[in-house]
C-alpha cells in the first residue's frame, strides 16, 4: 500500500511517501514545500507541487493532527464528524489544529478517490488514569471545558517505545519506560505495560519542562503579577511564556541547544540555562520512575536527544539506576503515522 503521510504547519508542509505492507515499510520519498502565503500561494498549490513530484499512484493519506482532545484513542478515517471535531479542538491548538485542517480538506480534494486517516498526538495519552490527567480545580471547569491534561509528541513517544522493545527484545506489555522527547519542543512520558500513564505536557504544549522558548512549569500566580507589572494583557503574557522563555529566555542567546553549549565557556547565563533544563528532566525522570516503582529503560530522541549523548548522560547521574537501560533512538513519526494509516484502512 503507498502512503503518503503529511505533516502541516501554517507556512509548511513536509511530507514522506512509504510502502506498507505486513512484511515490509520502504521510505519512497520525503520532502518539504516551504514559505506557503509567501513564494506559494496556498496549500492546495504545495500539495500539488508534492504530487506532482512524487508521481505516484497513492492509496491512502495520513494527516499527523496535534490535538485530538479526548474524543480519540486512536487513529480514526476522517469523515465529517472527525473533521467537526478538529475544528472543535481548535481553540485548544490554534498554532496547530487549523493548518491540519486546511491540508486536510485540500488534499481530499485533490485525491478525493482514496481513504484520509487522522493521526492524533493526544490520542496515546487517552491511557492515563484520572489522578494523572485531571487539575486539582472546580469539576464543573472539568466538566463544562474539558480542561484536563492532554499531553503531546504522541506519535513519537509510541514509536520510541516500540522501537525500545524491538532493541531490548522483551515485549513493551511487560516493560516499564521514560520516553524523553527533547528538542525546541520537549516532553516526557511514562510508558508502563504499553500504555502511557503520565506526561509533562498538559493542557497546552507549555506545561512541563524547559524547552526552547517555552517556560515549561511555573507557579500561576507569577503570571497575572508579570501582567501587572509589566502592563499586559493576557495575549502578551502567553506569547512571553511560549515565545521568549525557555532556553532562550535564560541564556539571551539562543534556543538552539547547540549555540548555548558553544557560549558555555564565557557566559554563565548560557551555562544556567543548560543546568536548569537538565535539572528539570532529572526531576521529571525521578518523578517517573517512583509512579512505575522502578523503570527499565530511559530514552532520549528529538534534536537534543539524538545529538548531544554526553548532555544525556550527564542528565542520567545520580537518577537512573545503574541496572537500567539508556537509550538514544531516532524518532519517526511519520512512519508511526503510516503504520497507523495503513491499519485503519487494511
Amino acid at each position: 500500500m503507498i502512503i503518503l503521510v503529511l505533516n502541516s504547519g501554517s507556512s509548511s508542509i513536509k511530507y514522506k511517501l512509504f510502502d506498507i505492507g505486513r512484511d515490509r515499510e520502504k521510505l519512497l520519498d520525503k520532502g518539504s514545500v516551504e514559505r506557503i502565503g509567501e513564494k506559494i500561494p496556498g496549500h492546495r498549490e504545495a500539495l500539488s507541487i508534492i504530487l506532482n513530484k512524487i508521481n505516484a499512484k497513492i492509496n491512502a493519506v495520513g494527516h499527523r493532527v496535534v490535538h485530538g482532545g479526548d474524543a480519540f484513542k486512536e487513529a480514526a478515517l476522517i469523515n465529517n464528524d472527525v473533521i467537526e471535531a478538529i475544528k472543535r479542538f481548535s481553540e485548544l491548538a490554534p498554532l496547530h489544529n487549523p493548518p491540519a485542517l486546511l491540508t486536510i480538506n485540500e488534499s481530499r480534494a485533490l485525491l478525493s478517490g482514496v481513504p484520509h486517516v487522522a493521526v492524533f498526538d493526544t490520542a496515546f495519552y487517552q491511557t492515563m488514569p484520572e489522578q494523572a490527567y485531571l487539575y486539582a480545580i472546580p469539576n464543573r471547569l472539568y466538566e463544562k471545558h474539558r480542561i484536563r491534561k492532554y499531553g503531546f509528541h504522541g506519535t513519537s513517544h509510541r514509536y520510541v517505545a516500540d522501537q525500545t522493545a524491538r532493541i531490548l527484545k522483551r515485549p513493551l506489555e511487560e516493560l516499564r519506560i521514560i520516553t524523553c522527547h527533547l528538542g525546541n519542543g520537549c516532553s516526557i512520558t511514562a510508558v508502563k505495560n504499553s500504555r502511557a500513564i503520565d506526561t509533562s505536557m498538559g493542557f497546552t504544549p507549555l506545561e512541563g519542562l524547559v524547552m526552547g522558548t517555552r517556560s515549561g512549569d511555573i507557579d500561576p500566580a507569577v503570571i497575572p503579577y508579570i501582567m501587572q507589572k509589566e502592563n499586559m494583557d493576557v495575549d502578551r503574557a502567553v506569547e512571553l511564556l511560549n515565545k521568549e522563555s525557555g532556553l532562550l529566555g535564560l541564556s539571551e542567546v539562543s534556543n538552539d541547544m547547540r549555540e548555548i553549549i558553544k557560549q558555555i565557556p564565557h557566559n554563565k547565563k548560557a551555562k544556567r540555562a543548560l543546568d536548569i533544563f537538565s535539572y528539570r528532566i532529572k526531576k521529571y525522570i525521578g518523578a517517573y520512575t517512583g509512579v512505575m516503582a522502578g523503570v527499565d529503560a530511559v530514552v532520549f530522541t528529538g534534536g537534543i536527544g539524538e545529538n548531544h549523548p554526553d548532555l544525556m548522560k550527564e542528565i542520567c547521574k545520580g537518577v537512573v539506576a545503574d541496572k537500567t537501560r539508556v537509550l538514544i533512538v531516532p524518532t519517526d513519526e511519520e512512519l508511526m503515522i503510516s503504520r497507523d494509516t495503513y491499519s485503519v484502512v487494511a
